[in-house]
């Protein structure tokens, strides 16, 4: 009949082949109601047709018609020379990508300029709020994955770390149980009482992340220390795990003690990978970023420091005390080559840790495993240190020695990044010695030069204290190797010490 619509013309082709028409039921339906119905076509008009399914298109997160990606878009095209008997055009099935998306963008055209777009919540962004979906979930997913840290907390807490309290441990084992968690009552503690609340607040108010994370940046630290003792709790656990096994059965865990105790490490490593998502979709969205890239490179130096405690905590056979060696300045595996008296070692894959006052070797320990261990090997003090830069036309590798030693140490860097980092913080060392050593002998010159700075008024200090006590050796009574030694030294050999580093 002529007086059928496209849609029923359509549908009841003679013409189509059979291969066409077994398609049809399937994909041509959904495809007439938006994007095969021209805005213009013959035939009776629905009320409310147009608006309702162009809201439900809208509003699903699956079409993608404007992209040309319909649910019929591997349907066959019906012959172009088909026409109908009335002598109109036949539809086609699968319309073109411009066709497509021209007649969509008309309709929502025509449909917002009805005044219908309130019932299209999806697509309007309340005024209040500046940030973008994207960036709601980055929150979103921050708040909810910090709630679930605080349940696991909670279960080694009031779980664990309870029952073990009411059943008691092995007589040998007596004093390891607060080795095993170390500080992570109080972690569980500030994450409870205070951090999640914090974070939750941030939903109504993106501002505050960054400033959440900066502020409380110092507290973060205590990371750090549960991080220093992680590798004696897992020597415990390793040693005691049938009792752990016991413990986790009676109060009804399906993971171990050892999943739980890794899970402050792998939270304080997702932070810092949250916040640079955010800062990602604040930079696109225009929006002010200083806070947030200063929020995110606070938190890439707490995961860093926490990795550094850890292998320093795995660090086996050193007599002395690492926290008597300053600051933790670098520490990277090198192939060092070994060269005492013209005889050649080979090559040895060596940890290598650089403190401001020491630089020690290690012996890998447990390769490829989970939780390496490190083997003290040799030691330096940073007084008796001397470096060359340039070894062999090889950018990746430097020479350390130690003064009055022919031993001569080799380290060959995994990329030059490497030991362009190294040899600028060894030489930042040796420097500030030889500065130390000017401001001994000349205090005067050596404030005007350096006038202002917080170091010049450290050396001063310690020149005034020197000038008192003459006799006061400019640094301790220990031999090259950090071991104690009964022989005094002499200013002058300390002066001469230091040119010779230079």
């Amino acid at each position: 009949s002529t007086n059928q619509c496209v849609c029923c013309s359509l549908c009841f082709e003679p013409q189509i082949n059979s291969e066409v028409k077994s398609e049809s039921a399937t994909s041509l339906q959904p495809q007439t109601s938006v994007t095969s119905l021209p805005t213009g076509s013959p035939g009776p008009k629905r009320s409310g047709t147009t608006g309702n399914t162009l809201k439900k298109w809208l509003t699903s997160p699956v079409r993608r018609l404007s992209h040309g990606k319909g649910d019929n878009t591997n349907a066959k095209k019906p012959n172009n020379k088909q026409r109908k008997r009335d002598g109109r055009k036949s539809v086609e099935l699968g319309p073109s990508h411009q066709d497509s998306t021209e007649e969509v963008q008309q309709l929502t055209i025509n449909y917002l300029g009805n005044m219908l777009l309130e019932d299209v919540d999806v697509l309007v962004y309340s005024d209040i709020s500046r940030i973008s979906p994207v960036h709601r979930f980055v929150l979103n997913e921050m708040v909810q994955t910090e709630r679930d840290y605080v349940k696991d907390l909670g279960v080694i807490v009031e779980g664990f770390m309870r029952r073990i309290g009411e059943k008691g441990v092995p007589e040998d084992m007596t004093g390891k149980d607060k080795i095993v968690f170390g500080n992570i009552h109080q972690i569980y503690d500030w994450h409870k009482e205070f951090f999640l609340c914090e974070l939750e607040k941030c939903l109504q108010d993106h501002d505050r992340l960054a400033e959440l994370f900066i502020k409380h940046e110092r507290r973060l630290h205590m990371y750090v220390i549960y991080c220093q003792n992680k590798p004696r709790s897992e020597f415990v656990v390793a040693e005691y795990d049938a009792f752990f096994e016991e413990v986790q059965q009676e109060v009804n865990s399906r993971l171990s003690i050892s999943d739980y105790l890794i899970k402050p490490i792998q939270r304080i490593t997702k932070y810092q990978l949250l916040l640079k998502d955010f800062l990602k979709y604040s930079t696109k969205a225009g929006l002010d970023c200083k806070e947030t890239e200063k929020a995110v490179e606070l938190m890439s130096l707490v995961p860093k420091q926490c990795n550094d405690m850890m292998n320093l905590g795995r660090l086996q056979g050193y007599e002395g005390k690492l926290t008597a060696q300053g600051k933790l300045l670098q520490q990277d595996t090198f192939f060092v080559t070994e060269q005492d008296s013209g005889v050649l070692s080979r090559s040895k894959e060596r940890r290598v840790f650089l403190f401001e006052q020491i630089i020690i070797f290690s012996e890998l320990l447990r390769k490829g495993s989970s939780t390496p261990g490190y083997q003290f090997k040799k030691s330096i003090k940073v007084s008796y240190l001397s470096m060359e830069e340039h070894v062999d036309s090889d950018l990746c590798k430097f020479v350390l020695s130690c003064r009055g030693s022919s031993e001569r140490l080799t380290l060959q860097a995994a990329n030059i990044d490497i030991k362009k980092e190294w040899v600028q913080s060894i030489r930042e060392l040796l420097d500030m010695q030889i500065n130390f050593l000017t401001a001994l002998q000349n205090p005067q010159e050596y404030q005007k030069k350096e006038s202002g700075g917080s170091l010049s008024r450290q050396l001063s200090n310690s020149s005034r204290s020197s000038s008192s006590h003459p006799s006061t050796p400019l640094k301790p009574n220990t031999a090259p190797n950090g071991s104690p030694t009964h022989k005094p030294n002499k200013h002058v050999e300390e002066v001469s010490m230091i040119q010779n580093i230079t």
